[in-house]
């Protein structure tokens, strides 16, 4: 079997494909297109200094050299896992000889700036503020959260979204066609379920997207009329599995957590599930997610289904007991159960209200029937004189004041009309008739 053999100094497709203008570039609309900033930019040759913010493969890198092109700025790369102080100092140095002597601007792109600790990234800013440098970060964390606010006060923080199954395949299709940069002379053919597989389960990613058909196609043999045939099979093989969009540390954490949060409290059991299963699938820990559960089982379900708290609690016993990967079992259980279960915030609501006076006014003394009167001389001192036993009357309950004088009446709990609170709203109004109306639902 005869396949092609790349040359050894072949660079991968993705970076052969890399567009050189916006004419060639393919997505981020909402950046590139007509009257928006980086056309604008782009168009006036001016530069200015930015952090690009989004997943892989979606033209961070790209964009920063067609800007640097276009105003015919000296492009310099630093990666920031791989470069220090000495790097950027170097760099700066050179951008000021370059202006100064050349008249010529320097565009620095900083590939995963977040990577850069506090004392980096300050190095950066006085060549910044003085326009020795312009910058151009790329990241794909949330700027906000993993940048200092003195650097982020001094970019532009551009969001790029992850590229449509549509523009995935444009750029397949193009890549195919090629026969300069791309696949082109070699034949290839996709096959529509394979295309399909590929702009679907390459998360968005260009770059995922474009390096495997490169593997799919240079792996295919042609047949005997010398075209390469590719079919799902080989497109599978060379993806491995989909691409899951996911940083424990990043924005993809606190998203998806939030989207598992809400489908729970949404009562949708089937989206509580995937997003259950996406964070796990992803490498979230689970221990993590099971904390999650057990604070949403108290804090959405509450008392309307008291056991949705047991369930959550048992399956975050189950993380630590059982481990992975079976302890999924009780996780999926337990996300299911609390999906399921009826909603309540009202614990929430009446802890916040207590909270509220208890902080914005001046502590009261305990009223003196209930004060400890369990020590000799007590009595003496009034402590515990006047409190009624609750179990010395019918039905276990008697009527007296627990709260301080001053909050005398005030309700912070009121059950909702939904699972178990229900029988506790009609329990509590029975007792409590004098201070309680009607409760909200």
């Amino acid at each position: 079997m005869e396949l092609f053999q790349p040359e050894p100094s072949a660079a991968p497709l993705a970076a052969r494909m890399r567009p050189s203008t916006l004419e060639e570039f393919v997505g981020q609309e909402h950046l590139v297109g007509p009257g928006r900033i980086l056309r604008r930019l782009v168009e006036s040759g001016q530069l200015a200094s930015l952090v690009l913010y989004g997943p892989p493969g979606t033209g961070k890198t790209t964009l920063a050299r067609i800007l640097a092109r276009s105003a015919r700025a000296h492009f310099e790369t630093l990666n920031a896992v791989t470069s220090g102080a000495a790097d950027i100092r170097r760099v700066a140095q050179e951008a000021a000889d370059r202006l100064r002597f050349h008249g010529q601007r320097t565009v620095v792109f900083v590939d995963e700036i977040h990577r850069f600790n506090r004392a980096q990234q300050d190095l950066l800013l006085p060549h910044v503020e003085d326009g020795t440098l312009v910058l151009i970060g790329a990241t794909t964390e949330n700027p906000f959260f993993a940048l200092n606010s003195t650097l982020v006060s001094r970019v532009r923080i551009l969001r790029l979204e992850p590229l449509s199954p549509e523009q995935i395949r444009t750029l397949v299709r193009r890549a195919l066609e090629d026969p300069e940069r791309g696949l082109g002379r070699l034949g290839a053919q996709l096959e529509d379920e394979a295309l399909e597989h590929l702009v679907t389960a390459c998360g968005g990613d260009a770059r995922v997207a474009l390096n495997s058909l490169e593997v799919a196609v240079t792996t295919t043999p042609p047949g005997p009329d010398g075209v390469r045939r590719v079919g799902v099979a080989a497109v599978e093989e060379a993806l491995q599995r989909p691409v899951l969009r996911y940083d424990r540390a990043g924005d993809q954490h606190y998203d998806t957590i939030s989207a598992f949060i809400k489908s729970l409290r949404g009562s949708d059991p089937d989206a509580a599930l995937y997003w259950l299963v996406r964070m796990l699938e992803a490498g979230e820990d689970p221990r993590f997610v099971a904390r999650r559960m057990v604070v949403h089982a108290a804090e959405d379900v509450g008392l309307a289904d008291p056991t949705a708290l047991l369930v959550a609690t048992a399956a975050a016993h189950a993380v630590e007991y059982v481990g992975m990967p079976e302890a999924q079992i009780p996780l999926a259980e337990a996300a299911l159960y609390i999906a399921c279960a009826p909603k309540s915030n009202a614990v929430v609501r009446a802890l916040s209200k207590a909270r509220e006076d208890v902080r914005s006014r001046a502590p009261e003394p305990v009223p003196p029937h209930l004060r400890d009167s369990s020590y000799p001389g007590a009595s003496v001192l009034g402590h515990g004189l006047g409190y009624r036993y609750p179990h010395d009357f019918p039905d276990g309950f008697v009527e007296q004041d627990y709260l301080p004088e001053g909050l005398r009446g005030r309700v912070y709990y009121e059950p909702t009309d939904r699972g178990l609170e229900a029988e506790i709203r009609r329990r509590v109004e029975r007792w409590w008739k004098g201070r309680r109306g009607p409760a909200e639902s």
